[in-house]
Parts: structure tokens; C-alpha cells; sequence
């Protein structure tokens, strides 16, 4: 019989060999995505000092949309986490896609917080 794929651990395994090489400073911190079926959730993470800078999800207070697992909503959230990190002082970060494809909510969380002024 066939094995059925676990498709999250092959996207752990993605992303750990991306993070290998990627890594946040206090210059360009690292902006993770983290998706499930339900939520998407951002973060800006300093790794040299090993803190969250700022983060927004869909089950924040400030979050509007009812439907937290849609484009709509992803790119809500790309809206916050840029405009929370503005407010802490960051301009540019490192993207981290988090082993997903650059595709769908991931794309639209990346595009809102660019057109926000966040650059990477």
C-alpha cells in the first residue's frame, strides 16, 4: 500500500532548509507567515536579539473581516503588520514565507504590506 504524504511535514522541511539560509538582523528583521486552515498570522522577528518586533493575525481585536482564512482577509493582515511595524521603526524586512507557496493568501498578505511601505 501507499503511504499517504503529510504534506505539513514536507513544508516544515521547506522551511527549515530556507531558514538555514534567511535570517532577521536588527536592520531587516524577518517577516514569518504562518497560514492555517482558519487564520493567517505575521510576524516581525529580530533573530539576532530573538524577538518579535510585531505581529497581526486574523484573530486580533483590531482584525475587521468576519472570515479570517480568505485573500480578503490575508491581505488585511498584511495591512496591520505593516503599519505596526512602521510604528516600531521598520522600513525594510526579509520576507519568510514559511515553506508556502508564494500563491493565493500568502502572495496577498506579501503585496498589501508592500503597498503599506514595507519593502523586501
Amino acid at each position: 500500500m501507499i503511504a499517504r504524504i503529510d504534506k505539513n511535514k514536507v513544508r516544515q522541511k521547506r522551511h527549515q532548509r530556507v531558514r538555514s539560509r534567511l535570517s532577521g538582523t536588527s536592520e531587516r528583521p524577518r517577516l514569518n507567515v504562518y497560514r492555517s486552515n482558519k487564520h493567517i498570522y505575521a510576524q516581525v522577528i529580530d533573530d539576532s536579539q530573538q524577538t518579535t518586533l510585531a505581529s497581526a493575525s486574523t484573530q486580533d481585536a483590531d482584525f475587521k473581516n468576519e472570515i479570517g482564512s480568505n485573500v480578503d482577509a490575508a491581505a488585511e493582515v498584511g495591512t496591520l503588520i505593516a503599519k505596526r511595524a512602521k510604528e516600531k521603526g521598520v522600513e525594510s524586512v526579509v520576507f519568510d514565507r514559511g515553506g508556502y507557496l508564494y500563491h493565493g493568501r500568502v502572495k496577498a498578505l506579501a503585496e498589501a504590506a508592500r503597498e503599506n511601505g514595507l519593502q523586501f
